[in-house]
């Protein structure tokens, strides 16, 4: 009897690490220039991406943004949030000191565009932006960074200076195995629209922005 060919079982994608599919330089803000980098494989299948920003081997952690999408305040300049002002922020200072903004498909803290609408119309009603998200029946903050982590991993990013005020974007980076040695504050982007949310952020999620 011929011996039977050996088949080896397929591995499941899940359990395979995230790797980079693609590079792409795009010259962006004022000049500057990106690589833009996509990839196989990510945790929860969206297409999530990095940008590469900045000198190389500078002797210093590369300085890591994780920015969650917010079409309204990214692309419309939405005064009702600060999404906005701390992409641009991110960008330049990134460029300046070298390393990455990864930018995540996250609507909304993780509920979509449609129900952030429905929770910005709840705020104009008088919730806060927790309290809207909760009438809507979510959780404060769905977002996981999971794929976060894998893509820095991908490239061999395991130690990083992180640009937020969030803390849970801190926690959940080093669950997932990236060391943040350091916590950089963005700066204030406060005006008479984002007053309450920027307030809400403090006091309910601790995120360390200054007020005064």
């Amino acid at each position: 009897m011929p011996a039977q060919p050996l088949t080896l079982p397929e591995l499941s994608p899940s359990v395979l690490p995230a790797s980079v599919r693609q590079r792409v330089p795009i010259p962006i803000l004022d000049g500057i220039l990106g690589t833009f980098c996509s990839f196989h494989r990510l945790p929860d299948g969206k297409e999530h991406f990095l940008v590469e920003l900045g000198p190389k081997n500078t002797g210093k952690l590369p300085l890591v943004r994780l920015h969650s999408e917010c079409m309204t305040g990214d692309l419309f300049g939405s005064q009702k949030c600060d999404c906005g002002p701390q992409l641009r922020e991110a960008i330049f200072r990134i460029n300046s000191e070298g390393g990455y903004l990864l930018y995540l498909r996250q609507e909304g803290r993780g509920i979509g565009l449609y129900s952030k609408l429905d929770a910005y119309q709840l705020q104009g009603e008088g919730l806060d932006t927790y309290d809207a998200n909760r009438r809507l029946s979510f959780a404060d903050d769905l977002r996981d960074y999971a794929s976060a982590a894998s893509m820095l991993r991908a490239l061999d990013v395991t130690r990083i200076r992180l640009l937020s005020n969030n803390p849970d974007k801190a926690a959940q980076l080093t669950a997932h195995g990236i060391t943040v040695a350091e916590q950089v504050q963005t700066g204030t982007y406060m005006n008479t629209h984002n007053q309450r949310y920027l307030q809400a952020k403090v006091l309910r999620t601790h995120h360390k922005i200054n007020l005064d």
